[in-house]
């Protein structure tokens, strides 16, 4: 080994630049190389030579430079030798910390497990499995140095300039397309061009807020752009998540590198969009919202993660309302005004009324409160056409004519097929270029011409010259390729650059320091996240400065990692006591209709699914414990569960079949199809919680995300049980409790979250109050369910009540082992300490209708005082509830007290319909809805 020359090179590396070197597989060739700062034109003249050599002396080089490798499982490419790295990539790789880059798998593990209890997701359509795909993001960051940075800042706010002056002339004078420098059917032949919003101008004159520019470093190091996008250009919130995580896992990197801190663009997007709206011109105080499809967007994720990092308000269409071409928003106090839309879906779903009458994501009458000049929308609608590729060929041009400069980052050369010249031009290239189409209805996907065969050529050429207009032709540019960790080594990957400005005022422009790379699969051209692609933080360096006093520690908080220092107020100086009043007064969020119903019903599903856990754990205690030979408490629990959705009414009572029953019971635990079991409810409280992403905390949500999948894992995990069909049940009856045991840990932990962690606004008061009417409906009724058995007489069943209600450890503090029924009744009833009793929940819920009531006072629509719909229990007396009824027989002791128990149960129900009309659908006595 001693004359072994590449084992002393390698035992002879040092500086982590260097073994970053050793461990780099080689970029391909003609691909320009990140890490390197080259491109190769061939391969790497040594690479021959290592490929000679064993697996096992490359492991053995690599330990001696002090890396641990795992044996590979099998003979794959191996690295170049060791080659200078780019200066930025050297100085990344020196501060990666004293575990260098063993460390580096670990970090792995844990920015996905952080991505995974974030709930980062990136929803794919065509997934099989399901709508939910975790946020894919590299290990390593896109580092940018300072001089590239600047050339792209540059560039990219020339180009959102230029898209401005554009917009402005073609939805104006159009004297563009009168000289010849658009052609009339990029525009008005596109259907992102909105002939309703001619000669309007948007709030604020400006019709592009964000813009958004896909960018690729070709070959000989420039940047050339690819594409640009204007509608509702997505990745600013992933972009801030990426930046979180990456930033946490090499606090020293990010600091001694200077990369540029991200805040101050999007506090500059906010308030350039509050400074143009209408109601910032008539000086009052505007608000601006999100507005989104819903949860089942691709990247609903990000529409909620901006909503809460911005402050905005998240809605969808539903949630707004036109009136006298002025936009309001559905609020528990009723309708308020908007000022602002920062839109997340496309131009022809804004509007029913006068673009797609299909669509349920928009506002019926929203274009016609835009062209009033009511509301400000981000974007102006109409930007769809800029993002056709044929519009890139004319860029030069246009620049040249309306800023008079010519473009500063270069377009890849395009031609669209529907000049004549352009496609006698492209026909005999077509195997150097990229084939797209030019409309997004022509559904054409982008075809690489280096990938046809001869005979597909002649295809595509035919295609070209039938149906020219719909085609454009680019030329075919070799992505760049950046480093990304592999578990052994630093991997190449295809990488395109998103780059967003944004619009801090009129006609002035923010590029925001960074962007999103888009990583490419290990053997694809085109990265794409929907066809399976990972993504990277960008790291936009700065300018070199002094070096920063050292700090105790080593790690920064991700307020340091990702954001500027933004003073509270426009001095800079502390806010006194009586000016933050002011400004939480001023800036208290509104409840949204659809917020408050899906929070109502988050709390009714989170209260239904832990009364359900507590009965399915009852039931399958009792049926194996020492009364199982109970006749009323079997009754009692067989209507109990069929009442609930625990079991079908077609299945057999525990009375007949005691083990039947069980094994339907445990079979329905998981189905969220015929039975509304344990399983159908936590699905259901998932899907109203994902409806108010926004107002959940992280650690909430991701509560919400463990106990589904835990009880889901451990459900079938038992249900297609490998045990011999003799223990098969035996097994399933444990297996079953350990996996509700499970279950109630995690719904003991969504009630702490709900009840500490949650703002006391209205929207928890629904949240508190849809609790309240499940607990009071289902309690009511089981003591109904325990009367008419007789359960509540016999040993096992006056037990099991107790411990339905969760009051065993009360009663037996209070009352022993007594088993008398007025001191069950006075604690399940009566007692008003006991969270658990009927009076408690009856009396909570009076006081969250009373507050509700209160907080409408003044409000366009104020809301009446609920709190005479439920029994009042300041009323009930013990010796009332313990003697018959008005006509009832004396062999009838409690017809008083279910008289009381079926007016609870009653007024549970009455009480649900009449928050949904009063406070979801804004329905007034007469049955008029405000809704449109």
């Amino acid at each position: 080994m001693d004359n072994n020359p590449s084992l002393f090179a390698a035992a002879a590396l040092e500086a982590p630049g260097d073994l970053a070197a050793a461990l780099a597989l080689p970029a391909s060739v003609g691909h320009f190389d990140e890490l390197h700062g080259r491109t190769l034109d061939k391969a790497p003249p040594l690479a021959s030579q290592m490929q000679g050599q064993s697996q096992s002396q490359t492991q053995q080089m690599l330990q001696l430079a002090g890396t641990a490798v795992a044996p590979a499982a099998a003979p794959g490419p191996t690295a170049a030798p060791a080659s200078t790295l780019a200066p930025d990539w050297s100085r990344f790789f020196n501060f990666l910390g004293g575990d260098g880059f063993d460390d580096l798998n670990h970090r792995t593990a844990n920015l996905q497990r952080q991505i995974r209890d974030n709930g980062v997701t990136y929803n794919v359509y065509a997934d099989a499995n399901g709508p939910q795909r975790p946020w894919s993001l590299d290990l390593f960051p896109l580092v940018l140095s300072a001089q590239d940075w600047a050339k792209i800042a540059t560039g990219v706010q020339q180009r959102a300039r230029l898209l401005e002056r554009i917009l402005a002339d073609v939805y104006g004078p159009q004297q563009l397309l009168a000289l010849g420098l658009l052609p009339a059917a990029l525009v008005q032949g596109h259907p992102g061009y909105l002939r309703a919003m001619h000669g309007v101008v948007p709030a604020g004159g400006t019709f592009l807020h964000i813009a958004a520019f896909d960018l690729a470093r070709g070959p000989d190091g420039r940047w050339w752009v690819v594409s640009q996008r204007t509608q509702a250009p997505s990745g600013l919130g992933y972009l801030l998540e990426n930046r979180l995580a990456i930033s946490r896992l090499f606090p020293e990197a990010f600091r001694e590198l200077k990369v540029q801190r991200l805040a101050a663009s999007y506090k500059a997007l906010v308030d350039g969009m509050k400074a143009s709206s209408p109601a910032h011109a008539r000086g009052e105080e505007s608000r601006i919202v999100l507005l989104t499809p819903g949860p089942y967007n691709e990247t609903y994720f990000e529409h909620a993660y901006l909503a809460r990092y911005l402050g905005l308000t998240l809605v969808e269409g539903s949630d707004l309302l036109v009136r006298d071409d002025k936009l309001y928003l559905k609020t528990l106090q009723g309708l308020e005004p908007v000022h602002g839309l920062l839109k997340r879906l496309d131009d022809e779903f804004l509007d029913p009324l006068e673009l797609r009458s299909d669509s349920t994501l928009g506002v019926p009458g929203l274009l016609q409160a835009i062209r009033a000049g009511n509301v400000l929308v981000a974007n102006a609608p109409g930007s769809a056409f800029l993002e056709s590729s044929a519009l890139l060929g004319f860029l030069p041009a246009l620049s040249r004519h309306l800023l008079d400069e010519p473009l500063a980052l270069p377009s890849l050369a395009t031609w669209w097929c529907g000049e004549q010249a352009a496609l006698q031009a492209v026909l005999p290239r077509l195997k150097e270029c990229v084939i797209k189409g030019t409309y997004p209805e022509s559904g054409i996907e982008s075809v690489i011409g280096q990938t046809l065969s001869r005979r597909e050529l002649d295809e595509w050429a035919g295609r070209l010259v039938r149906r020219s207009e719909d085609y454009t032709v680019q030329a075919y540019l070799p992505l760049s390729q950046t480093p990304t960790w592999q578990g052994q080594r630093i991997a190449p990957r295809s990488t395109m650059l998103r780059v967003f400005a944004v619009a801090d005022g009129a006609g002035s422009w923010q590029v925001l320091p960074g962007g999103l790379a888009r990583l490419a699969g290990p053997n694809d051209k085109i990265a794409s996240m929907q066809q399976g692609g990972s993504s990277a933080d960008v790291w936009a360096l700065g300018e070199a400065a002094a070096p920063a006093p050292a700090t105790s520690g080593r790690t920064t908080g991700p307020a340091a990692a990702c954001t500027d220092a933004v003073p509270l107020s426009p001095s800079g100086v502390e806010l006194g006591a009586a000016p933050r009043a002011a400004m939480r007064t001023m800036h208290k969020p509104p409840v949204t209709s659809r917020a408050a119903e899906n929070l109502f019903w988050l709390g009714r599903y989170t209260e239904r699914t832990e009364n359900a856990i507590r009965m399915a754990q009852l039931t399958l205690q009792s049926l194996n414990g020492e009364d199982q030979s109970s006749q009323p408490l079997l009754a009692w629990l067989s209507e109990l569960s069929v009442k609930n959705g625990l079991v079908l009414d077609s299945v057999p009572p525990a009375t007949q079949s005691r083990r039947v029953f069980e094994r339907s019971l445990i079979a329905s635990l998981d189905d969220t199809q015929d039975a509304a079991s344990v399983g159908y409810s936590l699905r259901a409280l998932k899907g109203a919680a994902s409806a108010v992403r926004e107002r959940l905390s992280q650690e909430q949500w991701h509560v919400i995300m463990r106990a589904e999948a835990d009880f889901f894992r451990r459900c079938e995990a038992f249900s297609g049980s490998d045990h011999p069909a003799s223990q098969a049940l035996e097994y399933s009856s444990v297996e079953a409790l350990a996996a509700l045991e499970s279950a109630s840990g995690f719904l003991a932990a969504m009630t702490g979250a709900q009840t500490d962690r949650m703002s006391r606004d209205d929207g928890w008061r629904l949240l508190s109050a849809g609790r309240h009417i499940e607990r009071l409906n289902t309690l009511a009724s089981s003591l109904i369910l325990g009367l008419e058995t007789g359960a509540v007489f016999d040993e096992g069943g006056f037990g099991a009540i107790l411990a339905l209600f969760d009051s065993t450890i009360t009663f037996h503090a209070q009352y022993q082992q007594q088993r008398d029924v007025r001191a069950l009744l006075d604690l399940l009833v009566l007692d008003r300490d006991n969270p658990r009793s009927l009076g408690w929940v009856t009396q909570t819920l009076r006081g969250r209708l009373a507050r509700l009531a209160e907080n409408t006072v003044g409000a366009p629509q104020p809301v009446p005082d609920l709190t005479p719909t439920l029994p009042d229990p300041g009323s009930w007396l013990l010796s009332e509830l313990c003697t018959p009824a008005p006509g009832a027989r004396d062999s009838e002791p409690y017809a008083g007290l279910l008289a009381q128990l079926e007016l609870c149960c009653s007024a549970a129900f009455e009480l649900s319909d009449t928050l949904s009309r009063r406070y979801f659908s804004h329905v007034a006595p007469d049955e008029h809805s405000l809704g449109a």
